[in-house]
């Protein structure tokens, strides 16, 4: 059967730091200058495609932005024939590069896409040959399963691109990071990509100049001042693209990160004033007329904190940093009629939220019997750092509200149910509460504040740890949900639990793949934990390229070892996933498969990461297991000493 997936790319909007992408460049030959720095968000609008495999063929079908649909182009999976097709330009070159790309390193071979809605504008500094570049990168990278990590997309794009005629920067494949911020460093061609957690909610409004721009001459006039200063006004465009941009981009994170958008339109402004200073002597097409009008108008200040030109800068598109969502649709009320202009919008928002939990616990316990005839496993006693003795299932609760969640599931044996009512809604008698001292009572207080949290959902039959989360689709309700075992505890390294950790991790980068917790283990211990291969994305963050339940030693050191700071290493799954809800389908599929036989959680993670992709997070903390009487022992006098 030949799958077929659908992709969507956004165009980006560069916020700050343009030009200094390619000005960082030149630190390969003089390491005088400043590395370049700039913050980009992908944009409301985008292209979308569906996309399959096609023997030996490159084929493709675009409806442009005003609704034409182009003719189907057809190229052979040939070398040279792509290289050519690359070479001469046009709409479809940018894919014929990227083919000969993914051909020439990885093997590939055809595809066909369907780019079916276009709604991001061309040739007006929104990236989209860059977007067209990544969605090809994309398809290959999907369809062939190649492992790519974002980063690795971002380069196929950016070297088909610049097989083309066009001259873009690695700025403009930033798109391949989605709709979220992100700040990107460039220091010779070293690239660092950092996603930035917006504090609170910005309103930008994106309206077409009708202009015209050169954005060749543009960066051949601004490029003769580098790599070395020839004169004052040389030296005044790289303190501009250098140490100037660098302090307004720090100024620019903090805002986005406060939430501060009167602080983020008043840096907006500032960086246009000091463009214009530095930057447009050197260059006539950065005079842009009809930029300066628009940015000028008295009518248009009162809607908004401040503006910039996008992109290369000229008379291309204006950004502003509305007021309100009503101060954008008055704006673009007044500048569609004063003006002509398309305007669009672009929402960059607050992480989406993980609002709720899922804990199976309906586990039989059979390696702590005899205890688990009398009690379930998941209230055997531990001590916290603080001196408190909780059963193991209320200190894994408080982890998770530790992460935000609002509401949690525990997945229980029915016959348990009391057992966990008495505990969590059964308030302690009064004459107890008063012989408690303070911080026991402080307890008693949490402890009911957490009851109000707690759904209990009876899992009636034994079918395995992946029927116990498909029990909870209903109570998720098509949400991003933080998923946890029912015997595990964790103890932070820093401020942020661990589950914070990976919920945040989830956040950066927008929604788009799952996360799961990753810790490092010893080859030897592999066979006994859910196993992970994949590419580092950063420093602390994998793209997960396998998961395997269990590994023998050989199947790790063949298939799952990964290179960290130059030696083999092994990570293994710690218990914590924030899971997009295409899990439930998946999950659902497999009940079927079944016919009533168990439901693995691993395989499913093994489908969802092949359809979507999922990330790992390497955790900043320790995990304690109580599920092995030996391992529980070890865990009580560990844990009560772990902070």
């Amino acid at each position: 059967m030949n799958t077929t997936i659908d992709i969507f790319v956004p165009g980006r909007v560069c916020l700050f730091g343009e030009h200094s992408d390619w000005a960082g460049g030149h630190r390969r030959t003089n390491s005088k200058l400043a590395p370049g720095v700039v913050i980009i968000s992908g944009t409301n609008q985008g292209m979308y495609a569906r996309c399959k495999k096609a023997s030996g063929e490159l084929v493709i079908r675009s409806t442009l932005p005003d609704g034409k649909v182009t003719e189907t182009y057809r190229v052979p999976m040939e070398l040279s024939c792509l290289q050519r097709e690359a070479s001469e330009g046009g709409f479809f070159s940018y894919a014929a590069g990227v083919a000969a790309y993914m051909l020439d390193f990885y093997g590939v071979d055809g595809i066909e896409i369907d780019n079916y809605k276009t709604t991001l504008p061309v040739k007006k500094g929104l990236s989209s040959s860059a977007a067209f570049c990544v969605l090809v990168a994309r398809a290959f990278n999907q369809l062939y399963q190649l492992g790519l990590t974002t980063r690795g997309e971002l380069e196929a794009a950016y070297q088909g691109e610049i097989s083309t005629p066009s001259r873009c920067g690695r700025m403009d494949q930033g798109c391949a990071y989605g709709q979220i911020p992100v700040m990107m460093t460039f220091d010779g061609d070293r690239i660092g990509v950092k996603p930035l957690r917006p504090g609170g909610d910005f309103y930008l409004l994106i309206a077409d100049l009708c202009g015209k721009k050169d954005t060749v001459k543009i960066l051949a006039d601004l490029n003769a001042s580098f790599p070395f200063a020839k004169n004052g006004t040389d030296e005044a465009v790289q303190q501009t693209l250098g140490a100037e941009n660098q302090r307004i981009l720090q100024a620019a994170q903090q805002a986005i990160e406060a939430g501060d958008a009167a602080r983020l339109g008043a840096l907006m402004t500032e960086a246009q004033h000091l463009f214009d200073a530095n930057l447009m002597p050197i260059c006539s097409e950065l005079k842009s007329p009809k930029l300066h009008q628009v940015l000028a108008d008295p009518k248009v200040l009162p809607f908004v904190h401040g503006g910039k030109g996008v992109g290369s800068q000229g008379d291309g598109c204006v950004q502003f940093i509305c007021k309100s969502p009503a101060d954008r649709q008055a704006l673009t009320t007044y500048l569609s009629k004063a003006y002509g202009m398309f305007c669009f919008d672009l929402d960059i928002t607050r992480p989406a939220s993980v609002r709720k939990a899922v804990i199976p616990v309906a586990g039989l316990g059979t390696r702590m019997f005899p205890y688990t005839k009398a009690v379930p496993k998941t209230f055997l006693p531990v001590v916290t750092a603080e001196g408190v003795a909780k059963p193991v299932i209320q200190v894994i609760l408080e982890e998770a509200l530790s992460a935000g969640v609002e509401e949690i599931a525990l997945i229980i044996q029915p016959e348990d149910e009391a057992r966990f009512h008495a505990y969590f809604q059964t308030e302690a008698r009064a004459e107890t509460l008063n012989k408690l001292p303070p911080q026991l009572r402080e307890e008693a207080e949490k402890l009911r504040r957490l009851s109000a949290r707690i759904t209990y959902i009876p899992q009636k039959e034994a079918k395995g740890f992946g029927h116990a989360v498909l029990l909870a689709e209903k109570f998720v309700a098509n949400e991003p949900f933080l998923l946890m075992l029912g015997d595990h505890l964790f103890c932070s390294a820093e401020s942020r639990s661990v589950a914070c950790q990976v919920v945040e991790r989830f956040q950066d980068f927008g929604d788009m793949q799952s996360v799961v917790g990753i810790y490092e283990e010893s080859l030897q211990k592999t066979k006994h934990y859910g196993t992970i291969a994949g590419e580092w994305v950063s420093d602390d963050t994998l793209q997960i390229a396998q998961f395997k339940e269990k590994p023998t030693e050989d199947e790790a050191q063949t298939y799952l070892k990964i290179e960290k700071h130059g030696k083999p290493t092994y990570f293994c799954v710690n218990g914590i996933y924030v899971l997009r809800p295409q899990i439930f389908e998946i999950l659902r599929a497999s009940a079927r498969a079944t016919q009533g036989g168990e439901i693995e959680l691993t395989s499913a993670l093994e489908q969802l990461r092949e359809a979507e992709g999922i990330k790992g997070l390497v955790v900043n903390g320790k995990h304690f297991d109580t599920g092995l009487p030996q391992i529980y022992a070890e865990t009580v006098a560990r844990f009560a000493q772990a902070r």
